[in-house]
């Protein structure tokens, strides 16, 4: 959609009720034909994004369950299309070549979000298939495949776990120093250039409650404490998703061999089953929005 054209818009514009100055005398204020889609403090994209930022910044404080993750992967998601949306603005692209470095160094980091979201896929993909693999097992009882998925299990969780330093090299000193860089630019460009560095943030945030949630769950002990010791790394058992931190247990119930146990079993993994499809849904729509927010940077040398 073409963003509607108005003469005369002042950027230095902050009360609504602001007296008309049309007749002013002073014409070296006023712009030159400007679109309402300027990336001012008022405008309704920054708004928007800055309190879905925020909104999701306060939930990674609550209890991790797969509803809980669902939740703030649609919320990343959306950002994400937001972030998107802003950097279709030419205005945005004007604001962001003044600033090559913060562009180049956040299409670097997007592409390593993209490529660990492109390998979350893939494993959570064999997180599904070992699960679907583990129903059957559980129907008949067959005790040699339950271990092995059990195995397999924790050896997703390890390997889950080592997609979190690949995060963490983004939340570096080169986004730290941005507000010094930008006090003397317009207000337009720093909220543009915050709204970035805070989307890059809570990316981190969030995909590390991800990957670390699901390899602590994958990896707890059968029986173990609120913390305990893996290689050199203290693990808090909170950190972990609630559906799936009880899968030992899970396995532990089909051993009685009781109906009702076999039963409970059964129900407890299709409940769970549709826990990882939620999460491999959310995953790939974020997934994709990333690939198209990098797009939209890239574009931003390209035109």
């Amino acid at each position: 959609m073409t963003p509607k054209m108005v003469a005369g818009f002042r950027r230095s514009l902050s009360f609504p009720n602001h007296p008309n100055s049309s007749s002013s005398s002073k014409p070296k204020k006023t712009f030159h034909v400007r679109s309402t889609s300027l990336p001012c403090r008022s405008h309704p994209l920054i708004s928007q994004l800055r309190d879905d930022l925020n909104a999701l910044m306060a939930a990674l404080s609550q209890t991790r369950t797969s509803a809980w993750l669902c939740d703030a992967l649609a919320r990343l998601k959306t950002i994400h299309e937001s972030l998107d949306d802003l950097l279709q603005l030419p205005q945005t692209r004007e604001s962001l070549h003044a600033h090559a470095g913060l562009v180049e160094n956040l299409l670097e980091d997007f592409l390593r979000f993209v490529d660990v979201y492109g390998i979350f896929q893939t494993m959570i993909l064999r997180v599904k298939e070992e699960h679907q693999a583990a129903h059957v097992a559980v129907r008949r009882k067959d005790a040699a495949k339950l271990a092995s998925f059990s195995k397999s299990i924790k050896n997703l969780g390890k390997e889950m776990e080592k997609l979190i330093p690949n995060l963490q090299s983004t939340a570096t000193d080169k986004y730290l120093v941005l507000p010094k860089q930008v006090v003397a630019v317009p207000d337009g460009d720093a909220e543009v250039v915050g709204v970035m560095k805070d989307a890059v943030k809570v990316t981190v945030m969030v995909s590390t409650a991800l990957f670390n949630g699901l390899s602590v769950s994958f990896t707890l002990p059968k029986s173990s404490s609120r913390r305990w010791i893996v290689g050199a790394k203290k693990v808090n058992v909170e950190e972990g998703i609630e559906e799936f931190k009880e899968m030992a247990a899970l396995w532990g119930l089909r051993r009685k061999g009781e109906e009702e146990d076999a039963k409970m079993v059964a129900k407890r993994m299709h409940e769970m089953e549709d826990c990882i499809g939620g999460i491999e849904s959310g995953g790939e729509k974020v997934f994709r929005s990333l690939i198209n927010a990098r797009v939209s940077l890239l574009n931003v040398f390209t035109q």
